[in-house]
């Protein structure tokens, strides 16, 4: 076709031609339900609330209704003053929320209670703020560096007054078995059992990659190896299946579970009903922490325990064994060592001979050549840590 008759063409088109800088209406919402079906359930949610809270308290402290036009960076400044606390003079510490606009955001449910927010949940909306505004094309107010020099001092005075960020109990190998030792309750330990080791010894899996899994995602290589595929999760969102090992007690778990639970398709873990009938649903990711909040109660154990501690109690195993890090993060799929550096740390200091100096291990109670074999283990282990950390 030559111009002459694309110019035809163009002549019995009934559309008006779209402006080079503007995004047409129609495909804004295209757009829109792209980003909204590539984003994982659980962040939209975290995204809804932190919008609707924007929405209230714009609307309580300006009188302004959010999507009108972009806001400005004092408003994001004014809203960290409003909900962390600082310490004053007299040791106390205060925020410029006032209360009656505190008791409204109470009263509307979109507030737990009354009080400052914590940093982590104050940072939390600060990005959701940044993205609303980059999806609608608007200029970041979260980027302006007061804002970004206020929040990092910010953190900086609550961690000299002993704020810090409350981490969930981390599940290693000794609660883990005392979790396991509870799973002797008929079929809904059988589940329990499975679902514990696959999320555990698998990967640390996350409650969302547990409840997505299907019957149709596992395969039985022999009687103590299983294989698992996950598609999409939080940090690979290519769909690309990508299998991970079962091996020993947690393959042995699975099909255990399977031969409890049969089916053809589905999902993998399925509700329970009384006395013990399985369901054709899936479980929720709520419904994972339960179990492992409701495991601990039973064992007995302290702590904050939560889906959560599944990942870190293996990530933090890890470390303690003297596994490889990159042989960890192929398990986990971390993205980022500084994300799991932290646990991993933690873990190898748990059984490092520079925590025990003066336990019975320690140099002047050991006989020479155990010293040296102990001195070997813990080179070769810095030496393996030094070289997954260049990676």
């Amino acid at each position: 076709m030559n111009v002459i008759e694309i110019t035809d063409q163009l002549a019995l088109v009934d559309e008006l031609p779209l402006d080079l800088h503007v995004l047409a209406e129609n495909a804004q919402h295209a757009a829109a339900a792209f980003i909204s079906a590539g984003t994982a359930a659980n962040t939209v949610r975290s995204y809804r609330s932190a919008l609707t809270y924007w929405s209230a308290w714009l609307q309580l402290r300006y009188g302004h209704v959010l999507g009108d036009a972009p806001l400005p960076a004092t408003v994001a400044v004014q809203f960290v003053l409003d909900h962390l606390a600082r310490p004053l003079a007299d040791g106390t510490w205060a925020h410029l929320l006032p209360p009656a606009i505190d008791a409204a955001l109470v009263a509307a449910r979109v507030k737990g209670g009354l009080g400052a927010l914590a940093f982590n949940t104050v940072s939390h909306r600060l990005s959701v703020l940044g993205k609303w505004h980059r999806l609608n094309g608007w200029d970041n107010p979260c980027e302006e560096p007061a804002l970004k020099t206020l929040l990092r001092d910010a953190r900086k005075a609550q961690s000299r007054q002993g704020v810090t960020v409350r981490k969930k109990t981390a599940i290693v190998l000794e609660p883990l078995q005392a979790l396991l030792a509870t799973c002797s309750d008929g079929v809904r330990g059988v589940r329990d059992r499975a679902l514990l080791l696959l999320a555990w010894s698998g990967g640390g899996r996350r409650r969302s990659e547990v409840v997505g899994l299907q019957i149709g995602d596992v395969r039985k290589l022999d009687v103590d190896t299983w294989l698992y595929a996950l598609g999409t999760t939080k940090t690979d969102t290519g769909g690309v299946r990508r299998e991970k090992p079962l091996r020993g007690p947690a393959a042995q778990a699975l099909a255990a579970w399977l031969a409890a639970a049969p089916a053809e398709s589905g999902p993998l873990f399925r509700r329970l009903y009384k006395g013990g009938k399985v369901s054709a649903d899936g479980l929720s990711s709520d419904q994972v922490a339960r179990i492992v909040q409701r495991r601990a109660q039973l064992a007995g154990l302290d702590g904050d325990w939560a889906a959560h501690s599944l990942r870190s109690g293996f990530v933090t195993e890890a470390g303690r064994q003297g596994v490889p890090l990159g042989d960890v993060m192929a398990m986990t799929e971390h993205r980022s060592v500084t994300t799991v550096m932290g646990y991993f740390q933690a873990g190898a200091l748990l059984d490092s001979r520079a925590s025990q100096l003066l336990g019975p291990t320690s140099v002047a109670s050991e006989p020479a050549p155990e010293r040296a074999a102990g001195s070997k283990g813990a080179s070769a282990f810095c030496a393996s840590t030094m070289t997954n950390a260049g990676d």
